[in-house]
């Protein structure tokens, strides 16, 4: 397979001199095609090739592989896989190759092997940037997390998460053990670095499992294999591509396990052959000579030039030159067979879509477009059914036979004629039935003017034929010439002879029809011309109808050929599909792979997971569209797909898996949810000091209301504010420093300590008394403290203790010593709290809670002081996602979230005041005006009336939104509106009316500040009391 690779690559036919670059370059097909294709090292390397050849005779070629040790790599190495390696070694230097007698040859051609690596190395796509909203770092409920690319790793990406998503590898890496007599006793360094690369693959397939992020980190699985490809070893002994590379560690190391219990060497029991592996039998002729032979396989090879699906790779790929056991030795050179013997439960192929430009002197992609099915049946490559399979290849190629004799006879029928251009036959005798039947126009000459005028003895030759009439004009031209000649004198010189000579005068070309027509056949003859010439139409119509329809029934049979039940004993799934887009030296990789508990495709693209189709992978991965296509497919078997649909089904599996990991697995996991959750803390700590960013509409006029009294903004963007329980300490400080200020006594009497708790039990009790006190329409308590929120709501004590050690803890309480020495007291008891003590992801739920039931309030305030000043685009915006968010909140308890009817009122409000301005601005007539009505009302009504309806409506908003309808719907009709107007209206009036039919999506929330508690608390009684007086608005 290899020679027939190199001699697609290079277009060298000549089998020994393709063998000898080979043996040359052993066997790595990149510096193989240098050998061949640079012209200025040919000569220094053939004295080499003669004595490499010399030495190399009696390999053994016949030998079967299976009692000898199995290699991982195959013996193919196509140019997409050498370019992928050498991306690996993309690096500011690279080690020297080390002095080797073994390596003669390839050092003589160093210099130039290294400038056609370098030309040809793949640069992939660019770092994702990382979304900075931490929202987007959290992973939604069991969805599969997405790999970092930590620079030109996407290729990285997309087969690591096609061999996650396979559970029985999956438990392999993440089960994978070894003795410690094992460990202790390695000493070879490959050993190491494979012991060491799959300790890194089963923390990254542990983080897979149960990160909370929604995008892992894989770098140190990476590094390992960079640093491998670095060194001068493995850049002279294997460059193939990564997943051959990472198979053949995988292997090495489970051999190291497999060793404990068996005889060493031996890998019948290793369970990535087992896996991943297969062999197939090889017989055919040579020369003469048949010959057999078993070989291993992993990836198997395919070319994808010239065929039209996988099927016709495969057969292609199976059957080589053609085998005739009835035919001499002579008159066959050379056939092969290939038949499976051993197919493995995940059977990967490589798509060559790759191949050498000699005159350019670098790789191409091949765009050509390749079908792939959901379910490939292997039976009919099987060894077990060869005698089948050899009997329909046999009647497929007498059936192709009879095809091809068939579509020379409908060739002729389909290109008629003798000359240059060809035409359908029946064509031909349509348009001369066409001339036929026309008759000349009314005014042509007559009969009897047709019959006086002189005519020529082939006159009525020349209406049905046409060759006669051209030769009667050149008789007429001839007889003309020769009287000319005649009566010439005869010392007259000869004249020139004109180019050309109209056979008739003008007077006669005025007498010519505009089209063609019979000018003299009588009405016999024509109705036996028609007669003749439609009867050979049918007939030559129903020969070709019989030869496309026989044609067709042959194709037919060809299809089914293998439909036999007999031989739809093997399925194999499609499993996934490694994407690349882009030329040989630029792409982007990407893979598709099927969910099945969610029976559906999802595409990994880098950190991005996103529910795909099939059509959709049929776009991307078939080719011949654009420049992505498939170039490795990875199908499991029939019953392996069965396991993993058991071992999927449900939800919550990956979570199972985790409670089935080894405690440190877990451990790893648990602290990388911890950082993560530090990390989300720090960065709405950092959100917390930006500026506001608020729609540029109400921008500027809403400034005011997010200035915060008496706050210093530069206090408030402290480097030690890390997270939202920080930022609620930071909120109560001056509380916090009123309790320690009032532990003066016990801070001089009896330490540090003893002031700290003091200080802790007055403030409890301060804020639970608080948290007691009856609200009023001007007061909530809940703005006053976080604990007040948590005391209202029963938070556990764990809890409640922790929020306010916490608080006690605040850096910025470092007004004296005394402040200074409890807050570092306090600092250490949080500490010594570990996710043990407190439910860290319930501790941060409830901050998140209190975070957004601020939130909300600044929304409503906010929404009302905008509606005060009649700003009522700006307002609802605020109000919408104050009544969205606090119904979150209420989901979880009636004393979560703000007062629900105070928002739902004034949301009333603004929809009901924001339409009677559409309405306005839309029957003024006027175009900007209408415009900004339309816009009104498909941006923010309408929406937000689809928002009401499809929550729990209330009978006030329902009555509301039916006035609403009803002013437009008065419109219709209207005979004094324009029908611009009108034809406006009829598109605006079924979004306005089905609410059913319209998916919303909300836009980014207004940025908010931060206010101190009692910012907001006086902001809320002032906004309240303002209010206070309005009546509720009752609609009818």
């Amino acid at each position: 397979m290899l020679l027939n690779q190199l001699r697609e690559i290079t277009g060298i036919q000549d089998p020994s001199c393709l063998h000898n670059a080979l043996k040359a370059a052993n066997g790595d097909l990149t510096e193989a095609v240098t050998i061949l294709t640079e012209e200025q090292v040919k000569e220094p390397v053939q004295d080499a090739l003669a004595a490499e050849l010399s030495n190399g005779e009696g390999s053994a070629v016949g030998k079967g592989l299976l009692t000898d040790v199995i290699d991982l790599t195959p013996d193919k190495k196509d140019d997409l896989q050498a370019v992928i390696a050498l991306s690996l070694m993309e690096s500011p230097t690279v080690q020297t190759v080390e002095k080797d007698a073994n390596r003669s040859v390839n050092m003589a051609k160093e210099t130039n092997a290294s400038e056609n690596k370098n030309r040809s190395k793949r640069k992939r796509c660019e770092v994702w940037g990382e979304n900075p909203n931490q929202n987007n770092w959290r992973r939604v409920d069991d969805w599969p997390v997405g790999l970092k690319n930590i620079g030109n790793t996407c290729w990285f990406s997309a087969v690591i998460q096609s061999l996650f998503q396979l559970p029985e590898f999956r438990r392999l890496v993440l089960g994978y053990t070894l003795p410690q007599s094992v460990l202790e006793n390695c000493r070879s360094r490959n050993e190491k670095r494979n012991i060491a690369f799959m300790q890194e693959l089963q923390c990254l397939f542990a983080l897979m499992l149960g990160t909370h992020r929604r995008f892992v980190d894989p770098t140190a699985a990476l590094e390992l294999l960079r640093e491998a490809f670095r060194t001068a070893e493995e850049q002279q002994q294997d460059v193939s591509e990564f997943t051959h590379k990472l198979l053949d560690w995988l292997e090495d190391a489970f051999q190291l396990a497999v060793n404990v219990n068996s005889s060493p060497g031996d890998k019948s029991e290793n369970p990535m052959v087992q896996l991943f592996y297969g062999t197939f039998l090889t017989e055919g002729i040579h020369e003469g000579k048949t010959f057999s032979k078993i070989e291993a396989f992993g990836q198997y090879p395919l070319q994808v030039n010239g065929y039209r699906d996988l099927t016709e790779c495969l057969e292609g790929a199976m059957i080589e030159g053609e085998i005739d056991e009835k035919a001499t030795t002579q008159s066959v050179k050379y056939g092969q067979e290939r038949w499976f013997t051993k197919l493995p439960p995940v059977l990967t192929f490589e798509l060559s879509r790759f191949e050498f430009n000699q005159s350019l002197g670098q790789p191409e992609k091949i765009h050509t477009k390749l079908e792939f099915p959901q379910i490939i049946y292997m039976d009919r490559y099987l060894y077990s059914s060869k005698e089948a399979i050899q009997r329909k290849r046999e009647e497929i190629r007498l059936l192709k036979e009879q095809i091809a004799v068939l579509q020379e006879k409908l060739e002729r029928y389909m290109l008629y004629g003798s000359g240059p251009t060809r035409f359908p036959l029946p064509d031909m005798l349509q348009y001369v039935l066409e001339f036929v039947t026309t008759k000349l126009p009314a005014d042509g000459p007559s009969t009897q003017e047709s019959q006086a005028a002189p005519l020529e003895p082939q006159a009525e030759s020349r209406v049905l034929d046409g060759p006669l009439l051209q030769n009667s004009a050149l008789k007429i031209e001839d007889a003309e010439k020769s009287e000319d000649a005649a009566s010439a004198p005869a010392d007259t010189p000869p004249q020139p002879e004109p180019v050309s000579k109209p056979v008739h005068s003008s007077a006669s070309l005025t007498r010519v029809p505009e089209c063609p027509a019979p000018h003299v056949a009588t009405e016999e003859e024509m109705s036996l011309v028609r007669t003749c010439l439609q009867r050979w139409r049918s007939e030559i119509e129903q020969d070709i109808q019989d030869l496309k329809g026989s044609i067709a029934q042959i194709s037919q049979s060809i299809e089914k050929m293998y439909c036999d039940p007999l031989l739809r004993q093997v399925p194999y799934h499609l499993h996934a599909v490694l994407v690349h887009e882009g030329q040989a030296n630029a792409g982007h990789y990407w893979a598709y792979i099927y969910d099945q508990p969610r029976k559906s495709w999802l595409k990994y693209n880098d950190i991005s997971v996103t529910e795909s189709s099939w059509e959709e992978l049929e776009r991307d991965s078939f080719g011949g569209l654009r420049n992505a296509s498939a170039y490795c497919l990875m199908y499991i078997k029939d019953k392996m797909s069965c396991h993993v649909a058991d071992d999927d089904a449900g939800a919550g599996q990956f979570q199972k898996e985790v409670e089935g990991l080894p405690p440190e697995l877990k451990h790893y996991i648990q602290e990388d949810n911890w950082r993560l959750e530090q990390e989300v803390e720090e960065w709405e700590g950092e959100q917390s000091c930006k500026i506001p960013q608020i729609e540029p509409s109400s921008a500027s006029e809403s400034q005011d209301f997010f200035s915060e009294s008496g706050q210093d903004q530069s206090s408030a963007c402290e480097p030690d504010l890390h997270s939202l329980s920080s930022q609620h300490a930071m909120m109560a400080k001056e509380q916090t420093a009123q309790a320690i200020a009032n532990t003066a006594d016990a801070y001089e009497k009896n330490g540090v300590e003893a002031a700290l708790w003091k200080a802790f039990r007055e403030e409890y009790s301060r804020l639970y008394l608080l948290a007691k006190e009856t609200p009023t329409p001007q007061s909530d308590p809940r703005l006053q403290h976080v604990l007040v929120y948590f005391l209202q709501n029963n938070a556990p004590k764990r809890v409640v203790e922790r929020t306010l050690l916490e608080q006690f803890a605040d850096k910025n309480l470092s007004y004296d010593e005394r402040s200074i020495s409890i807050m570092k007291v306090a600092r250490t008891k949080l500490k010594e709290i570990g996710p043990d003590d407190v439910d860290m992801e319930e501790y941060k739920k409830w901050h998140e809670d209190y975070s957004l039931f601020r939130k909300v309030s600044v929304y409503l305030l906010t929404g009302l002081e905008l509606y005060q000043n009649r700003k009522y685009q700006e307002a609802l915006t605020y109000l919408v996602y104050a009544y969205q968010s606090n119904t979150t909140l209420l989901r979880k308890g009636p004393n979560r979230g703000a007062d629900e009817s105070l928002i739902a009122l004034y949301r009333r409000k603004c929809l009901l005041k924001l339409n009677d301005v559409a309405a306005a601005l839309f029957i003024s007539s006027d175009e900007a005006h209408v415009a900004e009505g339309v816009s009104i009302l498909n941006e923010l009504i309408i929406p937000c009336m689809h928002l009401i309806i499809n929550n729990d409506i209330s009978q006030d908003d329902l009555d509301a939104i039916e006035i609403m309808r009803n002013r437009w719907c008065s419109y219709l009709g209207q005979e004094d509106m324009d029908a611009t107007l009108q034809m406006k209206l009829g598109e605006l009036l079924p979004r306005l009316l089905d609410c059913s039919a319209e998916v919303i999506v909300l836009k980014e929330p207004p940025k908010i500040r931060p206010n101190s508690p009692y910012d907001l608390c006086s902001r809320f009684a002032a906004v309240m009391e303002s209010i206070h007086e309005a009546s509720t608005v009752t609609v009818k």
